[in-house]
């Protein structure tokens, strides 16, 4: 990072001391200097995204300093090993609400009890990835465009992961970064097909800026790889990744598309859109892609304010997904009709590119299934009948 741009981020850091944004209608921002454990922190520290990493909260004493857990968080920290095993940022666990452990913040960081409870609908691996995967770290499964997992560590492990059969802090046992891919790159190459490629993981963004560029520069050397995306939750969860050096490595790429994984409005913070701030100021498209949540955002006017401030950062709201019935995640998951109500108060009631698609992932690998309200009333040769967002009835004839 040049020391300009060092110093308008950390010139934005020294902001959010003071500075509280009422429209957000946020109580309180509470800043990493008024944490004890962060007190002496040098700002340029923070705003390294190593460092941030090396000092993720990991255990519970250390996250006892920062929230007053309760005895279902303890259990579920304690619990929490192995595979998707507790760690926050620095950064994020700034953001965490001490005292109210329903805060949508803390909700996906904090592991709680509730995530040893197994149901018997639920599977380690809904998406069937692991069927539809033709090589290692690649999924295929749509005709013409292909998943590519990058890695299997993020910044932060979010608690409703549908992945945690593979992400977390673990022993690797694997060939080196410069060799993993290539099987999957052969395969891309051999299907000519495959004219989508999404980069996703774990984090893709936590790998270092050279090797990231390597394997980018593999997929976009495919001369039938027309769309390139990166799917990643570094610029909600550490936005001190999205640096001037990243941002410029990504740029020599374009067209390159970046997804979003955004939850809550609250994690719409100062940082956070200075980070895409830069991505899009480079020509990168953001969409976002947001689980709908039990608690968290299961509500319209929540999801419909998450929507209008994504708009306000230049982040496309793409799609709300049904929260997928991994095994631990029963307390997060909604009934179906809460996302269709949902979408019922978005079309029509605010902007057309405010209002994303609701997708169920067909358990046991269905893909995504659109899913709203039902806007056809009847249909007969040459004639529908229609409702529109108000209610009222319309026949069109062809």
């Amino acid at each position: 990072m040049s020391s300009t741009n060092s110093n308008t981020v950390v010139a934005e850091q020294q902001k959010l001391l003071t500075e509280i944004t009422p429209a957000r209608q946020i109580k309180r921002i509470r800043d990493y200097q008024q944490i004890s454990i962060y007190k002496d922190v040098n700002p340029l520290d923070w705003e390294d995204w190593h460092w941030q990493l090396k000092n993720r909260i990991r255990n519970k004493e250390e996250l006892s300093q920062i929230i007053k857990l309760t005895p279902e968080e303890e259990k579920g920290v304690d619990k929490a090993k192995g595979r998707l095993s507790m760690a926050i940022t620095p950064y994020w666990a700034a953001l965490l609400d001490p005292e109210d452990p329903e805060c949508p913040i803390r909700r996906q960081a904090v592991p709680v009890e509730a995530e040893s409870l197994i149901s018997p609908h639920e599977m380690t691996d809904p998406c069937a990835e692991d069927r539809d995967s033709p090589a290692p770290h690649l999924v295929h499964r749509y005709p013409d465009r292909v998943l590519l997992l990058a890695t299997d560590h993020c910044a932060m492990y979010c608690r409703h992961c549908t992945r945690r059969r593979l992400v977390g802090e673990h022993e690797q046992k694997e060939e080196s970064g410069a060799q993993r891919f290539d099987a999957a790159v052969e395969y891309i190459k051999s299907n000519r097909k495959i004219r989508d490629v999404l980069i996703s993981g774990g984090d893709p963004l936590i790998l270092e800026d050279e090797e990231l560029e390597n394997l980018i520069q593999k997929i976009r050397a495919i001369s039938h790889v027309e769309f390139l995306r990166l799917g990643t939750r570094v610029p909600v969860t550490l936005p001190q990744r999205v640096t001037e050096k990243l941002v410029n490595m990504l740029k020599k790429y374009s067209p390159l598309w970046i997804s979003i994984h955004f939850n809550h409005s609250k994690e719409i913070t100062k940082r956070c859109k200075i980070a895409c701030d830069m991505l899009s100021d480079a020509g990168i498209p953001l969409g976002s892609q947001t689980v709908l949540l039990k608690g968290i955002n299961d509500r319209p006017y929540i999801m419909k304010r998450l929507v209008h401030e994504l708009l306000q950062i230049r982040v496309r709201p793409y799609y709300i997904y049904q929260c997928d019935p991994v095994r631990g995640t029963q307390h997060f998951r909604t009934p179906v009709a809460a996302g269709i109500n949902i979408m019922e108060k978005l079309r029509g009631h605010t902007s057309g590119y405010a209002v994303p698609t609701y997708v169920i992932d067909g358990p046991g690998g269905g893909g995504k299934i659109p899913v709203g309200p039902n806007y056809i009333l009847s249909q007969a040769k040459g004639k529908y009948v229609l409702r529109n967002f108000k209610g009222k009835i319309y026949t069109y004839l062809e």
